[in-house]
C-alpha cells in the first residue's frame, strides 16, 4: 500500500479534506509516553476482557456493531470529507466493517475452541491444541479504507478475548476517533479499544511498546520498520502490505463480465486499494474486444461530486507517484486510450486506460495505487501467468476463464485469487485475507484472523500408567533391543503397528 504524508502542527494534526483541501478537523498529537500509558490502560482492560466467557464477549460485541450501525451517517459523511471517496463508496466501507464485527463475534468461540490431536506412538497420552488471548494488540491502520481494513484486525482481536490500540493515519484519524467514542460509550469495561493520533513518530512509539502483538497496514517500506521497531520487544508482527494485483483474461471469459470486473477492480475508491487490479493480461484472440468494451465503461464514469463514481485521490504524494508512472509508461511507448496525465487536475485523476505495456514499466512492477488500468496482450495463457507470477508482490489476483478458470487460479503466486468476479475474496468474512512475498505475512479475516491474535498452547495428559515409561531413567536392562525393534516396526520397512499393539507387546 502506498505511503502518504501530512503536516502535523506542534501538538495538533490536522485532516484535510482532499477535494477540497479544507480542514475537516484537529486531533491530537500523542507522545510515546501517552501511547504507552494508553498501552498501560489497555493491559488492565484485557485482563477482565480475557476472562469473560464468549458468550459474554458476543453480547458485548453485538452491541459494539449496533453502535456502530446507528452512527453509520455520521460515519460514512467522516469517509466521505475526510477519505475523498464518493458517498456510495463510504456506506459500503462502513456495511463491511459491521460485517467483520457480526463474523468475528460469531466465530471466535468455535475457532477458538480447544482441538484434540493424535498423541502418536505416546498411546496413554491425550494431545489437545488451545488458544488463549494475547492481551494487547496494537492496530495500525492505513489512509485508503480507514474503517474497514483496520476493522479487520480490531474486530478479530477484540473477539479473541483482546484489548486494542489503535493508530490510525494522520490523513484520517477522525474516523478513528469516532469509532474509539463509540466504543467508550457501548462497551462496559473502559479502555477497551483506544485510539491514539499522531504522525509516524506516534506509530513508531506503539510498535515499540509494550503491546503483545502488532498489525500493519500499509507499504512494504513503512512495514519494515515496524518490523524493525518491534523487534527491540520480539513483538510478533503481522503485515498486510501493498499489492500489484494481476488479472488474467483467457479467450473464452465473457468479455463483458470482465471488462466491468476490471473496470471495478481497477478504479473502485480511485484505485487505491491494495487489492486494486493493477495489471491485465489478455488473451491474443480477445484482446481488442476487450480492450473496446473496457474503454467504453470508462468514459461512461463520473469523476467527483458527491454522486461520483471516483472521488479525490486522498494522498497528494500519491498523485504524484501515480503521474510519475504515466509519463514513465509513456516515454517507453504505452499508448493512452483514456486520462493519462495531462488529465490530473488537483487530487482528481481521470481512469487511464493503457495498452502496449510491458514489465520495463514502473506501472506493471511498482505499485501505482491510482486509477490506471494497464492491459497487455499475450499469447497464451502460459505467457499470462508467468507475467503475473513475475512481482515481488503476492496479494490479490484475478481469473476469468472458462474450463481453465481454476487450474489458472491454482498456478497464480498470490495469498487470494476471485475467479470469474473481482475481489471476492475480501467480501467473504470466512476467507483469511493477506499476501505473501513483498506483500506480508499473517492472515486477518476468518477463523485464522480470530487464531492470528491468540497464543497457541499444547497440552499433553497422561490418562493411565504403562509399564513401559519412556520419561524416567528407571528402564528394563534390555530397553534399548527392544527400542531397536520399535523401531523397525513403526518406522523401518517390516509391517507396521499400531502404537498400541506394541506397547502390548512391550510389557
Amino acid at each position: 500500500m502506498a505511503t502518504a504524508t501530512s503536516t502535523p502542527t506542534t501538538d495538533r494534526l490536522s485532516s484535510y479534506n482532499p477535494a477540497t483541501g479544507e480542514v475537516v478537523g484537529t486531533v491530537a498529537v500523542h507522545t510515546p509516553a501517552e501511547v504507552d500509558a494508553a498501552v498501560a490502560r489497555a493491559r488492565v482492560a484485557a485482563q477482565a476482557w480475557g476472562a469473560l466467557s464468549f458468550e459474554a464477549r458476543g453480547e458485548e460485541l453485538t452491541a459494539f456493531r449496533k453502535a456502530i450501525a446507528a452512527h453509520a451517517d455520521e460515519l460514512a459523511e467522516l469517509l466521505h470529507r475526510e477519505n475523498g471517496k464518493p458517498e456510495l463508496e463510504a456506506y459500503v466501507e462502513v456495511m463491511m466493517a459491521l460485517g467483520h464485527v457480526q463474523h468475528a463475534a460469531a466465530r471466535a468461540e468455535s475457532a477458538m475452541a480447544p482441538k484434540k490431536v493424535s498423541a502418536g506412538m505416546l498411546a496413554n497420552f491425550r494431545a489437545t491444541i488451545s488458544y488463549h488471548p494475547l492481551g494487547v494488540v496494537g492496530v495500525i491502520g492505513p489512509w485508503n479504507y480507514p474503517l474497514y481494513t483496520p476493522m479487520g484486525s480490531i474486530a478479530y482481536a477484540l473477539a479473541a478475548g483482546n484489548a486494542v490500540v489503535f493508530k490510525p493515519s494522520e490523513l484520517t484519524p477522525l474516523v478513528a476517533v469516532k469509532l474509539a467514542e463509540i466504543a467508550a460509550k457501548t462497551f462496559a469495561l473502559p479502555n477497551l479499544l483506544q485510539v491514539v493520533t499522531g504522525a509516524g513518530a506516534t506509530g513508531a512509539a506503539l510498535a515499540k511498546s509494550a503491546v503483545n502483538k502488532i498489525a500493519f497496514t500499509g507499504s512494504a517500506g513503512t512495514g519494515k520498520r515496524v518490523m524493525m521497531a518491534a523487534a527491540e520487544r520480539l513483538t510478533p508482527v503481522l503485515l498486510e502490505l501493498g499489492g500489484k494485483d494481476p488479472m488474467i483474461v483467457a479467450d473464452d471469459a465473457d468479455l463483458e463480465k470482465a471488462a466491468e470486473a476490471c473496470v471495478y477492480g481497477a478504479l473502485t475508491n480511485a484505485g487505491q486499494a491494495c487489492i486494486s487490479v493493477e495489471r491485465v493480461y489478455v488473451a491474443d484472440a480477445v484482446h481488442d474486444r476487450f480492450v473496446d468494451e473496457v474503454v467504453k465503461q470508462v468514459r461512461a464514469l463520473k469523476v467527483g461530486g458527491d454522486d461520483g463514481d471516483l472521488g479525490a485521490m486522498t494522498s497528494t504524494a500519491q498523485v504524484a507517484i501515480v503521474k510519475d508512472h504515466l509519463e514513465d509508461a509513456i516515454a517507453k511507448g504505452a499508448k493512452v486510450l483514456t486520462g493519462g496525465p495531462g488529465a490530473i487536475s488537483g487530487n482528481y485523476i481521470q481512469p487511464t486506460v493503457l495498452t502496449e505495456v510491458d514489465h520495463r514499466m514502473k506501472v506493471m512492477s511498482d505499485e501505482t495505487f491510482g486509477p490506471v488500468i494497464p492491459i497487455k496482450r499475450v499469447d497464451s495463457l502460459d505467457e499470462a501467468v508467468k507475467l503475473a507470477n513475475d512481482s515481488t508482490y503476492g496479494l490479490g489476483s484475478t481469473v476469468f476463464a472458462g474450463k481453465a478458470a481454476r487450474s489458472i487460479a491454482a498456478r497464480l503466486r498470490a495469498g487470494m485469487t476471485s475467479v470469474n468476479s473481482v475481489m471476492g475474496f475480501a467480501g467473504i468474512p470466512s476467507l483469511p485475507f493477506g499476501g505473501i512475498g513483498d506483500s506480508g505475512f499473517g492472515r486477518i479475516h476468518g477463523d485464522e484472523g480470530i487464531r492470528e491474535f491468540t497464543r497457541v498452547k499444547s497440552t499433553a495428559e497422561q490418562v493411565m500408567s504403562i509399564p513401559m515409561n519412556m520419561m524416567s531413567f528407571r528402564q528394563p536392562k534390555d530397553m534399548t533391543k527392544r527400542l531397536k525393534g520399535m523401531i523397525k516396526q513403526l518406522y523401518g520397512d517390516g509391517v507396521i503397528a499400531k502404537a498400541g499393539d506394541l506397547f502390548r507387546r512391550l510389557r
